[in-house]
């Protein structure tokens, strides 16, 4: 009895020396929190009283605010009243506005009309690529940016205003009165059914009710015979947890936990479980995804990567498995704060980066040799860490250097595609069907032929490569007896732009292809022209017209080791 009694009180002293530790820890915080928050009150009101300049209060404490958040991660960031309609935007796609895609040509050193937006205010107005923008209203924009610009094109749903601009195919000045309407970015720019039933889904963002846009023409193409479908989720940067919840639920059963949030705080643990019937648990999919596929998209493409439902085709995803909130602050202003980490089916959290808080805050990519194992509903290994891995890598093709700068509109761009691409719109007044349609070979010698007599020059990678080896070898003490390669090598590399033309002529006719098709289809058109040279989306309908392929990536390596050790 009196052991047992020992024994108790220990425990008591233990737990109870923990309980004031935990008490004293608290305390602590709580005081370096006020000493910290009343030093900086009192720095800021001697800087404003005594400082040689007057201070703008917004800017100075923002500046303040702005590197505190730095020093945490990229994702809590703080918008002051006059920019919380970019987190409106950002969350439900939508702004008023004219509904186009505005930017500056700096060979003209005016913004023009870039794309306009499919039944929008300003296609609707008659409005076209290339349109240069001369005044809104009574104020000019004659050479102002396009954040000068965009900012006064947008307004109240319902203002009417009159833009003037000059269209290059003609040399007229036109007016055109313009109604501002609610402007609702397409969540999905393109759908349709292909060859063989494949169906083709485009969701570039995870914006609010984007789940009832994936689902009206997922139903669609099913009534129109679609037995499989690639749902392309690359370079869509995520948004709403919620929809990619809804979107998941619509193809696994009802009660399954997609997600968990685990934060500091008890309300930011929460779990998320697919509510409602599905409407497809068994049509074979394809998510192609890529290194910008981010958050919500990675938690739909894990989730049914992790559930078995869908073959993942692609590059790693980007890795962010942290979940935002958004708080509201004094004055109208907001704070879009990180509160938690997400975990998917397999139960495994994919956020690539530790973010460390110290010295300013710093960066960590997870190594993959710090990765852990999981397994997915059938026993496929898949790893935490490092975004999504996909089940079939397919590298994309990449942009040659030339391309590159052909398409850049910097300083000291000619803008030569661009004034090529709009001599076709004026000499074509129709094309042939988006699906498709690819310029011709003699529009492609027309095209290099503007080029070469524009006076385009741009940097070789290769060129730079050599001159950082020559310099290197001077440095060391090699280059005088290696000088007569380096001179050869010099002669090889030889700037020839007529030369590099021809050799990168297919992905270069791709490029004018895709952008004249947007000019006279819209981005649907452009989506839909793309699948024509899309090596991923190839190799996604190569796989689902072979159902034993498909199945067979659904299936868990078998151990040979095991399997004898069995028998």
């Amino acid at each position: 009895m009196r052991k047992l009694f020992i024994v108790f009180s220990l425990c008591i002293l233990t737990f109870g020396g923990a309980a004031m530790a935990q008490n004293n820890t608290e305390k602590d915080h709580n005081f370096k929190v006020a000493k910290n928050l009343e030093t900086f009150s009192a720095i800021y009101k001697y800087l404003d009283l005594m400082y040689v300049d007057s201070l703008n209060a917004d800017e100075v404490v923002g500046n303040g605010i702005n590197y505190m958040l730095h020093s945490l991660d990229p994702y809590t960031v703080y918008y002051p009243a006059d920019k919380v309609k970019d987190l409106d935007l950002m969350i439900s796609g939508k702004y008023a506005g004219i509904g186009a895609i505005i930017r500056y040509n700096f060979a003209i050193k005016n913004t023009i009309i870039d794309q306009p937006y499919e039944n929008m205010p300003a296609a609707e107005a008659g409005l076209k690529k290339g349109d240069i923008i001369l005044a809104i209203g009574d104020s000019s924009m004659v050479g102002k940016d396009v954040s000068y610009v965009s900012n006064r094109l947008r307004g109240d749903a319902g203002s009417r205003f009159v833009l003037t601009i000059k269209r290059p195919s003609t040399g007229k000045k036109m007016k055109f009165k313009i109604t501002r309407r609610s402007i609702q970015l397409p969540a999905v720019p393109y759908y349709g059914l292909q060859d063989n039933g494949v169906g083709y889904l485009n969701l570039n963002s995870f914006t609010t009710d984007c789940s009832k846009d994936v689902r009206r023409a997922f139903l669609d193409m099913k009534k129109q015979g679609m037995k499989s479908l690639v749902f392309d989720l690359r370079n869509n940067g995520g948004g709403s947890l919620q929809e990619a919840i809804n979107i998941v639920n619509m193809f696994v059963p009802k009660g399954i936990t997609l997600v968990k949030t685990v934060g500091k705080m008890e309300r930011a643990n929460k779990e998320y479980k697919t509510t409602v019937e599905p409407i497809d648990t068994v049509m074979p999919i394809v998510v192609l995804v890529s290194d910008e596929t981010a958050s919500a998209s990675e938690i739909t493409s894990g989730s049914l990567q992790d559930l078995d439902r869908a073959v993942v085709l692609g590059t790693r995803t980007y890795g962010k498995g942290l979940v935002q909130v958004s708080m509201d602050l004094p004055y109208n202003a907001n704070l879009k704060l990180t509160t938690s980490k997400y975990y998917i089916p397999s139960g495994r959290c994919i956020q690539a980066i530790n973010y460390k808080h110290s010295n300013g805050g710093y960066t960590e990519h997870v190594p993959d040799s710090l990765t852990h194992v999981f397994h997915t509903a059938n026993g496929r290994e898949v790893r935490d860490g490092g975004g999504i891995k996909p089940d079939i890598e397919v590298q994309p093709d990449s942009l040659p250097n030339i391309a590159f700068y052909l398409t850049a509109s910097g300083r000291d761009s000619t803008e030569v595609m661009l004034n090529w691409e709009l001599k076709y719109l004026r000499t074509h007044p129709t094309i042939a069907p988006a699906k498709n349609f690819v310029i011709s070979d003699v529009d492609y010698a027309d095209f290099k032929q503007a080029v070469l007599k524009s006076g385009f020059k741009y940097d070789r990678e290769s060129k730079k490569y050599l001159e950082g080896l020559v310099k290197l070898a001077r440095f060391e003490g090699y280059y005088d007896d290696a000088k007569p390669e380096f001179d050869a090598l010099e002669k090889k590399l030889n700037h020839n732009i007529a030369k590099d033309l021809d050799y990168n002529k297919q992905t270069l006719k791709q490029l004018l292809t895709s952008d004249l098709v947007a000019a006279y289809y819209y981005q649907r058109g452009a989506m839909e022209n793309g699948l024509q040279f899309d090596k991923q989306w190839k190799k996604a309908v190569e796989l689902l017209n072979d159902p034993a392929a498909y199945k067979k990536v659904l299936q868990p390596l078998v151990d040979s080791k095991k399997t004898t050790e069995t028998k």
